[in-house]
């Protein structure tokens, strides 16, 4: 059984605490290391050994290691106290004489309470950290359950850049010179200063030299001299000047595009031409053109950026798109090509064609980053085809060179025509273009070295296509024919519902179609459709977008996805589960996202491959399925792979009903805090009897409490006796009176009535709206007359400790978590999407019973702390170990009453539930895929219940 991190972060608390007084290596080393394999679902003797002897090469010197796993990890334990550095000295020994085969990664020294883990492949990177924080830190022990998927970090790429120009920016923006000229200005100078490092530009320096030499120090010139440059670098050779500057006249034609059109002189200042040679003399060539996306953003300020719904990638993020959307699947066809024993050159020749007939669509292309590095990965594969197809030998001279020798320029035919995008902003657009040109020279350059060959596409005249407008009024066809196009693909803004202008909630919705309110659907969600649009004249497009996870989670699945599967005919082929985005520029961007990757099911890939992280920030673990969820889990567990889940008006699955919690709309007349509270019944004494106890989320979960006028039920004739009271009656009565909302209106007429009354005369259970993502349980339980629950609290007026076992269960909190909705990261409770959908379990009286007796427990382990708020219960840091064994064993309990084998993961849960959920739904649907599973049914009860 393969354990998912949730559960393996949960053994690792309980293995913490059952070990925490451990101390004696000879006594407890053994027993210690096979719990702590346990803790992945590992049998610890299938894969190391105890007290493995070694010896040293060079002489009769022997050891023996305290845990060996072959080629993995040796372990050097002492007891607690003792020195762990000469542990380590220990250790590093003894992997010195082990045969290089069995030489492992990772080093682990420890005394049961320190633990230090050493990675020899990442540098020596060290972990160290206390055993009751080993379930913050489990996941660096990923090695053990199997090789994890890593993504190339952002070589080359270097702030430093940005920030340069940053500042240049700054400055000139400050001093007037704004607009379109200053955004032509900063880009022909970023081509500039990288020609400058790259060979563009001969010799080296030429443009720092420039600057440096030929321009005033108080900067009063350097304008102008830009402005003579341009017009030279647009100006072919044979057509300049015999008068020219020779320092001018030593730069080459680029082209027209790029520095056609006379810009507004920029009037520098001695500190702004300090900028441009702190720009100039920093080294250009180890730049990424990628670094172009993080320049924007860096000279973007904060509420730009989010009213344009603009995050920015890093290459690592870029590749975790393209990998699984084309790059993958041409590595591994160059790779079986480059491998055949006959007929090679013959495949190498067709698959060096195929290359140049892909071509690249972002719809959403900002400064080209996707577009830069998708082209930089073809070219670099092209130039692995090039290199088998004539690879190297040595001549009859003794010289190596490449047979039958072709020039470069003739070989290489991917070009930066085969990529197109669509940006709305006209600087980004602009960048795109140039930081292609950029990634064009830096492939060549590589070409130029491995054939030894000198070829530049200078001037230039490929360009990408890059159509500055709104990419959801823009027909994509007229840019691209959806006939010519191989891929679509970028990252769209996310910007959400509530935040839309007219113009862009208006956009969504045309393009949904989805009628009545027009639903309340994500702005990235029009891209996925009007892709899906785009596919149907050439369904052998692929698709993939970066994304919000609201659109896989939440009420959006069910407006969003029929469309894509049923009207589009679209199914997920990868993707990447919930993760953190971050951007590598100044005022970092950091979102939760996903990556969906879709096909038509005319030419949908046999496995979909699905990339999930133990930890948002690292790396995730990939998992291969025949299909895929609009939830992004496995589809084995349902009929009909496109079902979603459907907010309810009403239970479904036989439960009580819930309600929200009484809301006044009062304008805060109502409510107090406890010094308000004191204050008013001082003046007004009389009105204690109407004052209540009022409990929201924030009070039920970190404690503390507010008050609250209750006055529906109080005789009038008492309620004339209290001048402070109906001085607060007439103020709600003039707010509502106020308002704009016609329902707030009417209740003006009536104003000692809440807009929603839930006063329940008996103790009822109430499980708050919003939770923190970081607690592994909703803390819910019970409130007790006279007080009342606000509204960002659910009610259920009648309820047994069974309902309250199955809402606390891990169960239920695993339809939360992957079938409700977010509050920004938080887990957002629903009545109608969670409550109202969740599959029941059946029970007999018994089960029931032991249930209940479980549910008390976990009850009585928060009464053990009754100065502990629910928030120091529940933070996954605090929680005391009496509270979580009962959850523990409440969740095993519950678990057994769905199936009688365990769940290994929250996500194995989910997809056992959506199973359920079908057929509470479906019925009919479910039954025609019953056969098929009765077998697995039959092995999965036969396996022994544990946990």
């Amino acid at each position: 059984m393969r354990l998912g991190w949730d559960e393996i972060r949960r053994r690792a608390k309980a293995f913490s605490e059952d070990w925490k007084d451990a101390r004696y290596e000879k006594g407890e080393t053994q027993s210690f290391y096979n719990d702590f394999f346990e803790i992945f679902g590992i049998r610890r003797r299938q894969v190391a050994v105890y007290e493995k002897q070694v010896q040293a090469i060079d002489s009769n010197r022997r050891g023996f290691i305290d845990l060996f796993w072959p080629g993995t990890l040796i372990v050097e334990q002492k007891s607690a106290g003792r020195d762990l550095l000469a542990a380590q000295m220990q250790a590093s020994e003894y992997f010195n004489w082990l045969p290089q085969r069995d030489q492992p990664r990772y080093i682990l020294t420890c005394d049961f309470q320190r633990w230090r883990l050493i990675d020899l492949d990442d540098n020596g990177r060290e972990l160290s950290f206390a055993l009751k924080d080993l379930h913050k830190h489990v996941t660096a022990f990923d090695f053990m359950l199997g090789r994890k998927v890593t993504f190339a970090t952002q070589a080359g790429v270097t702030i430093k850049a940005a920030e340069l120009m940053g500042k240049l920016h700054d400055a000139l923006e400050e001093s007037g010179y704004v607009g379109h000229d200053l955004e032509q200005l900063l880009v022909r100078l970023l081509f500039c200063l990288f020609a400058d490092d790259t060979g563009i530009f001969q010799p080296k320096d030429i443009f720092l030299q420039l600057i440096e030499n030929d321009t005033r120090p108080d900067g009063s010139d350097v304008g102008r001299m830009l402005n003579d440059l341009f017009d030279v670098l647009d100006t072919p050779e044979t057509a300049r000047q015999s008068t020219l500057a020779a320092e001018l006249n030593a730069f080459p034609y680029v082209n027209g595009r790029l520095f056609a059109g006379r810009l507004r002189t920029a009037h520098f200042t001695a500190a702004m031409r300090g900028h441009l040679l702190d720009a100039a003399r920093h080294d250009w060539s180890g730049v990424s053109p990628a670094i172009f996306g993080s320049l924007f953003q860096s000279v973007m300020d904060a509420k730009e950026r989010r009213a344009k719904g603009a995050h920015y990638t890093t290459e690592a993020n870029i590749l975790k798109v393209i990998g699984p959307l084309f790059l993958d699947d041409l590595k591994a066809e160059l790779a079986v090509i480059v491998g055949r024993k006959t007929g090679r050159d013959k495949e190498l020749d067709k698959f060096l064609t195929r290359l140049t007939r892909l071509t690249f669509f972002d719809p959403a292309c900002g400064c080209g980053n996707f577009l830069v590095i998708a082209y930089r990965e073809l070219r670099r594969l092209e130039l692995e085809a090039l290199e088998a197809r004539w690879p190297k030998a040595m001549s009859d001279t003794g010289e190596i060179s490449r047979q039958g020798f072709l020039d470069p320029a003739l070989l290489s035919r991917v070009t930066v025509d085969q990529f197109f995008g669509i940006e709305y902003e006209e600087f980004p657009a602009r960048i795109a273009e140039v930081a292609m040109w950029m990634m064009d020279h830096i492939a060549n350059n590589a070409l130029n070295e491995s054939f030894s060959a000198n070829y530049a596409r200078i001037p230039l005249k490929d360009s990408a296509h890059i159509l500055h407008g709104d990419a959801l009024e823009e027909p994509w066809e007229n840019l691209l024919p959806p006939e010519r196009c191989s891929y679509v693909m970028g990252n769209p803004p996310f910007v959400g519902a509530k935040y839309q202008n007219e113009l862009q909630r208006a956009q969504v919705r045309r393009i949904a179609g989805l009628g009545g309110s027009g639903g309340t659907l994500d702005y990235v969600a029009a891209w996925f459709i009007k892709a899906g649009q785009f596919v149907q004249d050439n369904r052998r497009i692929r698709i993939a977008f970066v994304s919000t996870n609201s659109i896989c989670q939440g009420e959006q699945v069910a407006q969003l996805w029929p469309i894509l599967f049923d009207r589009c005919g679209l199914e997920i082929a990868f993707a990447h589960r919930t993760f953190s985005w971050g951007s590598e520029a100044r005022g970092k961007a950091h979102v939760h996202v996903i990556i969906v990757g879709l096909a038509h099911r005319d030419h949908e890939p046999a496995e979909k491959r699905l990339f999930s992280y133990p930890d948002i920030k690292g790396d995730p673990v990939e998992s291969r399925h025949a299909a895929l969820t609009a939830y992004l889990f496995d589809a084995k567990g349902v009929a009909n792979r496109h079902l979603v889940v459907k907010e309810e008006g009403r239970p479904i699955n036989g439960a009580g009903k819930i309600v929200i919690g009484s809301k006044p709309i009062d304008g805060g007349h109502y409510i107090f805090d406890a010094d308000e509270r004191a204050r008013f019944i001082a003046e007004e004494p009389g009105a204690t009897v109407f004052m209540r106890p009022y409990l929201g989320s924030q009070e039920f979960i970190n404690g503390g409490v507010r008050f609250i006028l209750h006055l529906s039920e109080a005789p009038p004739h008492e309620i004339r006796r209290l001048p402070k009271v109906l001085e607060r009656i007439a103020n709600v009565r003039a707010m509502r009176a106020a308002s704009k909302s016609k329902a707030t209106q009417m209740l003006a007429s009536d104003p000692t009535r809440y807009h929603v009354t839930v006063v329940p005369k008996d103790a009822y259970l109430v499980i708050p709206k919003v939770s923190s993502e970081r607690r592994e349980y909703v803390p819910m339980g019970w409130l007790q007359p006279p007080t009342i629950a606000s509204d960002l609290l659910f009610v259920q007026p009648k309820t047994t400790l069974f309902d309250f076992a199955i809402l606390t269960s891990r169960a239920h909190m695993a339809w939360l978590a992957h079938i409700g909705g977010r509050l920004e990261s938080r887990f957002r409770y629903s009545i109608g999407l969670v409550y109202n959908t969740f599959p029941w379990p059946d029970a007999t009286p018994a089960q029931r019973a032991k249930v209940e007796v479980l549910a008390q427990a976990v009850l009585d382990a928060r009464a053990a702390h009754p100065t502990s708020s629910l928030a120091d219960l529940y933070d996954p840091d605090t929680m005391p170990a009496n509270l979580r064994k009962a959850h523990a064993a409440l969740d095993a309990a519950v678990d057994r009453l769905y199936r009688p084998a365990p769940f290994a993961s929250d996500r194995e849960r989910v997809e056992h539930l959506f199973g359920r959920y079908e057929a509470m739904v479906n019925p009919l649907e479910r039954l025609g895929a019953a056969k098929n599973r009765r077998v697995s049914r039959k092995a999965q009860q036969q396996e022994p219940p544990t946990g």
